[in-house]
């Protein structure tokens, strides 16, 4: 980020009312002035009380924008900006000073944005109120939140596994999914110890007061308690009490129970963020325990991660979520029914158990020390420097952008690049996408080859052919190949002197290339696919070591055959190995399934899982998809038992994941993966695996394997590499050769 990011901030959320949601405005803005962001937050509705933004006034950067105050919309009554209104706003600040990103909260909010169209690109939306189960996640759900990510540059995920659910359901989020995870503060004060609890015990809880939060049920706990011979009373904080038609009287009742007369409550009212956390650290035990309605959540409690930051221990319900943070045996859990008796068994196990309550604290801080203000600052600060990449050298002397048009017939391959492209200040980049191999609009076709300057072709295909006959004087023109192209005669067609660049993504290709085509060797060179590396680092599942993966087995020369050998050998030994295959099945290719061969092929590979013991039940198919990095998580070994590859993907995307890679010696593999990856045969493979034999030495493999693939093949080294393809007239230095290292 070598420039200063322009962010707008805006939350379908009442800033005068402390909960999650209002407290996510707050430090959001706050993590953004620390990554060096300038940044507008605009207000919802007049704010009666600066409990969260008078923390923001002086920061570095910071502006609060007041919509009524300020008169944006015309003829505006006091009151909450509607989700139409406030895009109405929005539009019209951006107008005034464009941003480079809008930071969003609120799912209504965001389809009326989306909807408007102003934004498109420019929309980093904050995704928590949308379906969290396959049976919400309806056909209209998922055309909505397919919109949604089609028009955002980035969605904001609370936790991985929300992140994993929404790929899993919206491809077009795969990619651009980042984590997000609450941000809390750091105490601006003295945090008091808590090795001895008070006398009656101080209990706590901070936030909004909602049926499915139990809150009402909490304010019991004292009474309980003392019936069991613990002195208790219950500390809250907090304004915001639901109106929920479920619970008619609900409201009512905890009005009632918080203003009481009620023994044992002490309500302390909605107060500032920091002074709310300063009445948490004088108490002795956080409640965040919650209806059992709410244990599939896929978010996480920030009150949780508060309580942490303050040293106290929390009373929770046991959910995979709160496992994943705090361990499956974490002593203060609720269990599943979680009754108000089963909340006072684990608050009566605190205030009992001093090692138990000793054990949680740890657990909580622990925790909590993951999801600090800074954290979240450096997470933004990564974020901004990947989207907004400085320009490339050289770029900001040219009197105009360069323009750079893109062309071929399948560009999946360039996605991300063409991402970072777009992204580059002094860039200007256009596409030619050709509907099949060999059809194309010459008329589009003609007008991108006379406006750019640089011209990408992938694959050395008929667009190469096409581009090299049709090239403008004075324009550069760049053809990637792979492996295929070689086989056919298109390579011989293509006017090699107009060429200024053919780029091959391993040595071993390039060479081939030089030897079947006669080109000038200093027109060849080698840039190796790139790897989101940061997209594919996600915590693995705890069965992952014992899971083998495939992804792609079509056509025959994948040798799925070879990776059932290898499972066989494993199983042989222990039964607990599996193996997952991510992949289109072979006869949903047409020009795979017509030819008799590949049936036979695939029919002996059925026919053996169905009659060996050692195979059934042991493989499973997984849906093609572009959810490769969730897939991924439940993945301990990636296999590459192909006959050739140009490059294969499939175990670079598994080491950046943390997976380990097991390839056999196809040729050219030694050139692109470490060799004590690459193993003999079948039985040599299956070998090496089991000799990881236990998880520690499973995870050191892995992290040696993630660490390989970030240093040879990152998204971000791979792109600048490319962009001084672009750029520059001259090869760069640090472009491979084409010799073997």
């Amino acid at each position: 980020m070598s420039r200063t990011v322009r962010a707008i901030v805006y939350g379908d959320v009442d800033l005068n009312l402390i909960d999650g949601s209002a407290v996510w405005a707050q430090s959001t803005v706050q993590a953004l002035s620390l990554a060096g962001c300038e940044t507008r937050l605009v207000l919802k509705a007049p704010v009666h009380t600066g409990r969260l933004t008078d923390p923001l006034a002086g920061l570095p950067g910071v502006t609060v924008v007041r919509p009524y105050e300020e008169r944006l919309l015309a003829g505006q009554q006091n009151g909450s900006l509607s989700p139409v209104q406030a895009s109405k706003v929005l539009a019209r600040l951006d107008r005034d000073e464009p941003c480079d990103l809008l930071v969003l909260r609120g799912r209504r909010l965001v389809n009326r944005v989306v909807n408007d169209r102003h934004f498109d690109g420019r929309i980093w939306a904050y995704l928590t109120d949308i379906p969290q189960s396959a049976a919400e996640m309806t056909d209209q759900a998922c055309a909505e939140l397919a919109r949604i990510a089609a028009a955002s540059r980035q969605l904001l995920c609370q936790t991985e596994e929300l992140r994993c659910f929404l790929e899993a359901w919206v491809p077009e989020a795969c990619g651009r999914s980042l984590l997000s995870p609450p941000a809390v503060p750091e105490p601006g004060f003295p945090v008091p110890e808590h090795e001895r609890p008070h006398d009656p015990l101080r209990l706590v809880y901070t936030g909004k007061f909602a049926p499915l939060w139990n809150t009402l049920p909490m304010t019991r706990l004292p009474a309980l308690l003392g019936e069991r011979g613990i002195r208790a009373e219950l500390h809250t904080v907090g304004d915001k009490i639901h109106s929920d038609a479920a619970h008619p009287g609900f409201q009512t009742a905890m009005t009632r129970a918080l203003e009481g007369p009620t023994p044992g409550i002490r309500h302390h009212g909605g107060r500032p963020r920091e002074e709310a956390m300063r009445i948490a650290g004088e108490c002795d035990l956080g409640l965040g325990w919650r209806d059992p309605a709410l244990d599939a959540s896929l978010e996480l409690s920030t009150k949780v991660m508060e309580f942490g930051a303050l040293g106290l221990p929390v009373v929770l319900n046991r959910t995979p979520a709160h496992e994943a943070l705090l361990g499956a045996d974490y002593p203060l859990y609720v269990p599943g029914r979680a009754e108000l008796t089963d909340a006072a068994d684990a608050v009566e196990r605190a205030a009992r158990d001093p090692e138990a309550r000793s054990l949680a604290a740890d657990r909580c801080r622990t925790a909590a020390g993951r999801y600090t203000l800074d954290a979240a600052a450096r997470r933004w600060r990564a974020h901004l420097d990947r989207a907004f990449p400085p320009a490339p050298a050289g770029g900001t002397a040219r009197a105009r952008p360069l323009r750079v048009g893109v062309a071929g017939h399948d560009l999946k391959f360039l996605t991300r690049l063409l991402d970072h492209f777009r992204s580059l200040p002094g860039l200007e980049v256009r596409i030619d996408a050709w509907p099949a191999l060999a059809r194309h609009d010459p008329a589009a076709s003609r007008e991108l080859a006379d406006w750019a300057d640089v011209v990408v072709v992938e694959w050395c295909g008929p667009a190469a052919v096409w581009y090299s006959h049709h090239k403008r004087r004075g324009s550069r023109l760049v053809v990637r190949l792979h492996r295929f192209e070689l086989d056919a005669a298109w390579p011989r067609q293509v006017d090699i002197d107009a060429v200024d660049r053919v780029v091959c993504v391993s040595p071993y290709y390039a060479r081939r290339t030089l030897e079947h085509t006669g080109w000038p060797e200093s027109k060849v060179t080698v840039v190796p696919n790139w790897v989101d590396t940061d997209q594919l680092d996600r915590p693995k599942a705890p069965s992952a070591r014992f899971r083998l993966g495939m992804i792609g087995i079509a056509p025959s020369r994948k040798r799925l055959d070879l990776g059932l050998d290898v499972l066989e050998e494993l199983r042989a030994r222990d039964r607990r190995w599996h193996l997952s295959v991510k992949s289109k099945p072979p006869w949903e290719y047409w020009w795979i399934w017509n030819k008799p061969e590949e049936r036979a092929h695939y029919d002996a590979i059925l026919r053996r899982m169905q009659t060996s013991p050692l195979l059934e039940g042991a493989v499973v198919f997984d849906a093609f998809g572009a959810d490769v990095a969730s897939w991924l998580r439940r993945i301990g070994h990636v296999l590459s038992t192909s006959d050739d590859e140009s490059f294969h993907l499939a175990p670079a995307e598994g080491m950046a994941s943390g997976a380990v890679p097991a390839l056999l010696p196809w040729p050219g593999a030694d050139e692109i993966y470490d060799r004590r990856w690459i193993h003999e045969h079948p039985a040599a493979m299956a070998e090496s695996i089991a000799a990881l034999g236990d998880q520690e030495a499973w995870r050191s493999a892995g992290e040696l394997a993630r660490t390989q693939v970030r240093e040879s093949f990152s998204l971000d080294g791979v792109a600048r590499t490319w962009t001084e393809l672009l750029v520059s007239d001259r090869e760069s230095e640090r472009i491979s050769s084409v010799s073997p290292p």
